[in-house]
């Protein structure tokens, strides 16, 4: 649908292409993780990778929209993968990802420049929502 092409990456995918799937959680399941629901918010852009010991920073680009969402410590969802911020500036932000997240999903393929689909952290979507304030330009 339009919408879809939009706000993700699906346009730029060819046949063959890997992608990341998981399974939702059933209500009434222990919550284990951070609160995403799997609705991209916009697209972010890879601006730079670097190892440290067996973990991979990864720094991302990110529209306006998304950054007053975006904060230490809180989670967001990149290519549907639910992550821990490490740093979060005005238009970028910071993962710390580990061995298996690289092995196990797309994030062992990006790369500086690679497009990412984002999602914010549905909590503090729903808190701005709540206290009434406008939405970021």
């Amino acid at each position: 649908m339009p919408e879809t092409a939009r706000r993700t990456t699906l346009g730029t995918l060819r046949r063959g292409d890997a992608v990341n799937l998981e399974a939702s959680l059933a209500f009434g399941e222990r919550v284990g993780g951070h609160l995403v629901s799997g609705h991209v918010d916009g697209v972010g852009t890879v601006i730079e990778i670097h190892p440290e010991g067996d973990a991979r920073w990864v720094s991302i680009a990110l529209p306006d929209a998304l950054a007053r969402y975006t904060v230490e410590k809180g989670c967001i969802a990149v290519d549907g993968i639910s992550l821990t911020v490490v740093d979060a500036g005005r238009d970028r932000f910071t993962v710390s990802l580990i061995p298996h997240t690289l092995a196990t999903t797309t994030a062992g393929h990006w790369r500086a420049g690679s497009p990412v689909n984002l999602e914010a952290d549905l909590a503090a979507k729903y808190v701005q929502r709540g206290l009434g304030w406008e939405a970021a330009p």
